[in-house]
C-alpha cells in the first residue's frame, strides 16, 4: 500500500470520527479533500463523460446538468485537479469530489458512489461484478507466460495515427490484460500522434481500431498491406455501442473490455463464452437486455466467430440493429478529469518489420 493511500485512510478515519450529527457526511476523495456532502443527494452533475456512465449504471435518474446537489469528477488525480475542483467547489457552492478512474478502483467507486446515491445494494452488486471480472484477467494472467503477451497497436480517431503512450488512460484496459502497447516506448503520458513508419518499425501482432474508417483503411488500403498483423487478419474494431470498450471514455464500461481482451490475447487460456459474458455486463450495467441480433452484432465487432469463443477472428458484422441506450443520453461535463480512493463516513458501501508499400 503506498504512503499516499495510507494517508488518505487516517484521514477517512479522523473524519468520521468527527463527524457532526445533523449535517452532511464528511468525504475525503482520492486527492486527500474532505468534501462535506449533503444528507440526500437526488441530482448529480457530471463533470466528465467517465462520471457520468459511473452515475448512469448506478442511478440514471439522477444525472441533471441544472441544480445539482453533488459534482462527481473522474479520472487523473492531480494536484491541477484538486485546485481545479476546489475552485469549481468555492465558486458554485456545490460539494464537488474528485475520484481516481483507474481501472482498479472501479470497484471499490461502484460501491461508495452507489452508497452515496441511495443505491447501495446495487453498488455492491456491480463491484462484485466488475472486481470478478478484474480478478478473473489477473488470474488468467499469473498462468501466462511473459513472452506469450502480444505486441498490440490501438488506432484511435479516423486515421489510427493517434494512440496511447505509457501509462495513459487509453490504453489502461490494454495494460491491463497484460498486452505490451508498442507505443510505450515513445515514453509516459496521455495521447500522442504517430506515423504509418512507426507502425510498422513496431511491428505489432495485434492492431485493434477505435473507428471503422481506420479499420476499414486497414483491410483496403494497400499501404497496409506490410504489416503481419494485417495479413495474418489481426486486425479487429473495439465496439463501441453505447460505450467504449477501451476508452471512450475510460469508465465503468471499460470492464467489459477486459473480459473481451483477454479472450482475444490469451484464446488457450482464457476459455471464457463472450456472449454471455457480453449478455450480462450489459444487462447489470446498462438495464439493456440484448437481443440476439444485437448481441451477434457486438461479439463479431468483438472478433468472435458465429457460435464460438477464443477462435480466428472474422470480419465485424455490419448493419446489424444498433444496441438502444435506456433513458437518456448522460450528458457531457466541462471536461475536467476522472475515481478511486477515498472514504465516506455515514454511506455503506466503501469498502522484425516490412517497409511499408508505395501507396501509389
Amino acid at each position: 500500500m503506498s504512503h499516499r493511500s495510507r494517508a488518505a485512510q487516517i484521514v477517512f478515519l479522523s473524519v468520521a470520527l468527527f463527524a457532526v450529527p445533523g449535517r452532511g457526511a464528511d468525504f475525503v476523495d482520492s486527492a486527500e479533500r474532505y468534501v462535506v456532502l449533503p444528507d440526500r443527494i437526488g441530482r448529480v452533475m457530471a463533470a466528465d463523460q467517465s462520471a457520468a456512465v459511473l452515475v448512469f449504471v448506478l442511478a440514471p435518474e439522477k444525472l441533471a446538468r441544472l441544480h445539482p446537489d453533488l459534482i462527481i469528477d473522474t479520472g487523473i488525480v492531480s494536484p491541477e485537479a484538486a485546485a481545479r475542483a476546489d475552485a469549481i467547489q468555492e465558486q458554485t457552492r456545490i460539494p464537488y469530489i474528485l475520484l481516481d478512474g483507474s481501472i482498479q478502483y472501479i470497484p471499490d467507486t461502484l460501491a461508495t458512489v452507489g452508497g452515496m446515491l441511495g443505491v447501495a445494494e446495487r453498488g455492491q452488486d456491480l463491484a462484485h461484478e466488475a472486481r470478478t471480472a478484474i480478478d478473473d484477467l489477473r488470474g488468467k494472467l499469473l498462468i501466462t507466460e511473459s513472452t506469450e503477451r502480444p505486441l498490440v497497436y490501438y488506432g484511435r480517431g479516423s486515421d489510427g495515427l493517434e494512440t496511447g503512450l505509457a501509462h495513459s488512460q487509453a490504453m489502461s484496459v490494454i495494460d491491463q490484460a497484460g498486452a505490451i502497447n508498442v507505443a510505450a516506448r515513445l515514453g509516459s503520458g496521455e495521447l500522442t500522434r504517430v506515423t504509418r513508419e512507426q507502425i510498422y518499425q513496431w511491428h505489432p501482432a495485434l492492431i485493434i481500431a477505435q473507428q471503422r474508417s481506420f479499420y476499414n483503411a486497414l483491410q483496403r488500403d494497400r499501404a497496409w498491406r506490410g504489416l503481419a498483423a494485417v495479413t495474418q487478419k489481426r486486425v479487429y474494431l473495439a465496439p463501441a455501442t453505447p460505450f467504449g470498450w477501451i476508452d471512450d471514455p475510460p469508465g465503468v464500461n471499460r470492464i467489459i473490455g477486459l473480459t473481451w481482451l483477454g479472450a482475444l490475447f490469451y484464446p488457450e487460456v482464457y476459455q471464457q463464452d463472450l456472449r454471455a459474458s457480453v449478455r450480462v455486463f450489459y444487462d447489470k450495467f446498462y438495464r439493456i437486455k440484448l437481443s440476439d441480433q444485437q448481441l451477434e452484432a457486438l461479439v463479431r465487432q468483438a472478433g468472435a466467430q458465429t457460435g464460438e469463443t477464443g477462435q480466428e477472428l472474422g470480419v465485424p458484422l455490419l448493419g446489424a440493429e444498433p444496441v438502444p441506450l435506456p433513458g437518456r443520453e448522460p450528458p457531457s461535463g466541462p471536461g475536467l478529469r476522472p475515481p478511486g480512493r477515498g472514504g465516506t463516513q455515514g454511506y455503506p458501501g466503501y469498502l522484425p518489420p516490412t517497409a511499408p508499400p508505395n501507396p501509389q
